[in-house]
């Protein structure tokens, strides 16, 4: 093939991809250069990049809180954690154009925002896990890495050597219920998936958990928010919206692509929503809730799995202030 042949071929797919990023989203052209600008861009974070903490520390943050002391004229302590799957540290720069949404109702409650990351170690070190869902999400229930836990990847039956918050939690005493409320069937659906065993565990000895898998986002939704307007809710509920996640995949994930974004602002709302039901429970008053938002992975283009800055990076939002161990990885940025 001549040079000039080449040129013209280069050409052509570089206008097929341009076109396909403006009419169907998929974004083609998503830089480590622009992702850095827009994360270095949030004003609001408590830490950066370089600073960005291991998702691992969501279990110290979640156990430091129900171990504390209750402040004055509390009588319970409460949890719920709502996971946004797949949604990119870099997304949260929408929130500049945005009216309200859950994190920013989190901050104005006097919480605050850190960065984090997955994959086992910090950019731009290889993953000991891929930067998916499974591993994700074990690694904030377990408070260990997969060198630990064993979830390096999807449809891994985790091992009841390590078990999560929902079991430990209720079975210390900790808290009386826990209940883990999602959409997609990798989590605990068949003897392949994450939690099966643990699952199976609980039900053998009658632990008060919980594990429950709807149809859609919206079948999550109704089930976190059944249980909160019950008088004597769960105490330590974990809730995984897929929106972010499943456009992701469709469409590409990234703040570049509009259905991605539209993506971000359901989870935003339906989130929100669930922050208003636990505002307006009778008792809450009497009630010291932490809530946490937080993402198992980023994504580029249409996946994840792999160690690109814009898979590994995640975050934390909460609605009290937290403590956690900072952490500083020294490297130099790749600008491609």
């Amino acid at each position: 093939m001549s040079l000039q042949i080449q040129k013209i071929v280069i050409w052509i797919v570089t206008a097929f991809l341009f076109i396909s990023g403006n009419f169907i989203g998929v974004n083609h052209f998503d830089t480590t250069k622009d992702y850095i600008a827009a994360v270095d861009s949030l004003d609001f974070l408590e830490n950066t990049r370089e600073t960005a903490i291991g998702q691992v520390q969501i279990y110290d943050i979640i156990t430091n809180h129900l171990n504390s002391e209750l402040p004055a004229g509390k009588t319970e302590k409460k949890v719920l954690v709502i996971g946004y799957d797949g949604c990119r540290l870099d997304t949260l720069s929408l929130m500049k154009n945005q009216e309200g949404g859950a994190i920013q109702t989190l901050m104005n409650d006097g919480g605050k925002v850190v960065a984090s990351y997955c994959g086992g170690v910090n950019y731009p070190y290889i993953n000991t896990q891929d930067t998916s869902t499974a591993p994700g999400w074990c690694s904030m229930l377990t408070g260990q890495w997969a060198d630990v836990h064993g979830i390096t990847k999807n449809y891994v039956p985790k091992s009841n050597d390590h078990l999560t918050l929902l079991t430990t939690l209720v079975e210390d005493g900790t808290v009386d219920s826990s209940a883990f409320y999602v959409s997609w069937s990798g989590h605990f659906n068949s003897p392949d998936c994450t939690y099966w065993n643990e699952k199976t565990y609980t039900e053998e000895k009658g632990i008060n958990t919980t594990f429950l898998c709807a149809g859609d986002d919206d079948g999550t939704y109704n089930n976190v928010k059944n249980d909160l307007q019950k008088d004597d809710c769960t105490d330590f509920i974990f809730s995984i919206l897929e929106y972010c996640d499943h456009e992701g995949h469709t469409t590409g994930f990234g703040p570049k692509n509009k259905r991605y974004c539209t993506a971000f602002d359901s989870a935003q709302a339906k989130a929100d929503e669930l922050i208003s039901t636990v505002k307006a429970r009778p008792t809450y008053d009497s009630e010291d809730w932490l809530i946490l938002i937080t993402a198992d992975h980023g994504g580029f283009d249409l996946s994840h799995g792999n160690m690109t800055m814009q898979e590994r990076y995640t975050f934390i939002a909460s609605n009290k202030d937290f403590d956690y161990t900072p952490e500083n990885q020294s490297y130099t940025d790749p600008t491609c």
